[in-house]
């Protein structure tokens, strides 16, 4: 197992990464072009903080199949899961953006947000109650087209999202009235969709070629049991990293400059997006490759390569001219807002080397199936940031710093535990000559 080996396995899911990265830039440098660009702005947080929280369940979707889908049967059964998945996901979505009472007692309610900010969010909101079944059915498709080696086509797919995003949101800002968060929705809808379609074309060969006909009476049957009790804590693993964003929202509506911190969040976060999206991709690197004690010192050494080389690449963008190019050329925000969003993204400067240390143990416990450990270690995450934020609240510190602040002492707490965690799991790894041996 080599290092190039290992990085042409991964290149494809990391560029798939980063460019669904930069739709990020694409929509936050139209919205800031269009009126009302502050509120917008804001607003577009606040979707995509629900949005991606409703869809958390789905997340790990794309990690399951590539572990599961070894035959026809298991295939049968994960299409039947992520089926039922996709439609309680959907009335969940359906239910906080079109009754009233639910969206109200939530946003402005639960989660504190200015009233014209809530209200700019809520048409956006109905605009996406697809989007989560769009992506449980893409990752599972990419899921497959990963367990089978075309990972190439992981990215394709997602350069023809990115496509699909910018074309629907220069037409729409061009050709239409309609609110800034309001485009960006309906660009998100057509770049996922477009993506999900993708990806079921490019997944038919694998699935005539590996998972149809016959059951294979080499491959052990999995039932729907096995299946939802392997899925269940990364669900809630995603559904726990999800929550941290509306929670962040819920803090930085209560701090100082409370428009300001919850306009510039949204890219702030992109800016840690791009570069953590190298790391994103190392867990199905992991899964995929680990099989057996030789791939594991070589797996290990290339993610220590990997969070090096991107913390590195963030410093340079934050430290240099490139990042007054990047907030006032492409995303065009004020220079008072890119004064907000620089204080906070410097902060963050580490978040993608943790990145790095948390899917290479999150990897490793993927593969011996001790998913479990990873719920857990986010809690670990949420609970540490969840604290920092309620002590930048009562001490009114900065309030993109102090959230910064929060999400890098949660992630480095739960790297401890998932370090503490994987210790016996490592030596079982060096000595056992087969992966199924390590579980």
């Amino acid at each position: 197992m080599t290092q190039r080996k290992i990085f042409w396995f991964w290149l494809p899911l990391a560029a798939s990464w980063a460019l669904m990265m930069l739709q990020g830039p694409v929509i936050q440098g139209s919205i800031a072009r269009l009126p009302q660009a502050v509120t917008m702005l804001a607003a577009q947080g606040i979707v995509m903080s629900l949005s991606v929280t409703i869809e958390s369940p789905v997340i790990m979707i794309l990690a399951t199949t590539t572990a599961l889908a070894t035959s026809p049967q298991a295939y049968r059964v994960l299409r039947r899961f992520v089926l039922h998945l996709n439609i309680i996901l959907t009335i969940v979505a359906a239910t906080i953006a079109f009754v009233d009472p639910v969206y109200d007692a939530l946003v402005p309610g639960l989660m504190g947000i200015p009233l014209p900010i809530a209200q700019a969010a809520q048409p956006a909101m109905k605009i996406m109650t697809f989007w989560t079944a769009a992506i449980g059915w893409r990752r599972f498709f990419q899921g497959i087209l990963i367990r089978f080696d075309k990972t190439r086509h992981v990215s394709y797919g997602t350069g023809v999202r990115l496509t699909s995003i910018t074309v629907t949101m220069i037409s729409l800002a061009i050709f239409s009235d309609l609110s800034g968060v309001v485009i960006a929705s309906c660009s998100l809808m057509a770049g996922v969709t477009s993506e999900m379609i993708y990806a079921f074309f490019a997944s038919r060969s694998p699935i005539l070629m590996h998972l149809s006909g016959p059951d294979d009476p080499d491959q052990p049957d999995i039932s729907y049991g096995e299946v939802a009790k392997y899925h269940a804590p990364l669900a809630a693993t995603s559904l726990l990293t999800l929550l941290a964003q509306p929670m962040i929202g819920a803090g930085l509506a209560r701090m100082a400059f409370p428009e300001e911190n919850l306009a510039a969040w949204p890219v702030i976060f992109t800016i840690w997006l791009i570069f953590r999206s190298p790391s994103q991709a190392l867990p199905e690197t992991i899964v995929a490759l680990l099989k057996g004690s030789k791939p594991y010192a070589p797996l290990r050494r290339f993610s220590l390569v990997v969070a090096a080389g991107a913390t590195l690449a963030l410093a340079v963008m934050l430290f240099t001219p490139l990042i007054t190019f990047y907030l006032l050329i492409v995303t065009a925000v004020t220079v008072n807002l890119a004064q907000f969003i620089m204080a906070g993204a410097m902060v963050g400067l580490f978040l993608p080397a943790l990145q790095a240390l948390q899917s290479w143990f999150r990897g490793v416990l993927l593969v011996v199936k001790f998913t479990g450990s990873i719920y857990w270690g986010m809690g670990v995450n949420l609970l540490v940031t969840a604290i920092a934020l309620v002590g930048g609240i009562l001490w009114q510190a900065p309030g993109a710093p102090a959230a910064a602040v929060a999400l890098s002492l949660g992630m480095l707490a739960e790297i401890i535990y998932l370090w503490w965690r994987t210790r016996p799991v490592q030596t079982r790894f060096q000595l056992a000559p087969t992966a199924g041996a390590a579980t």
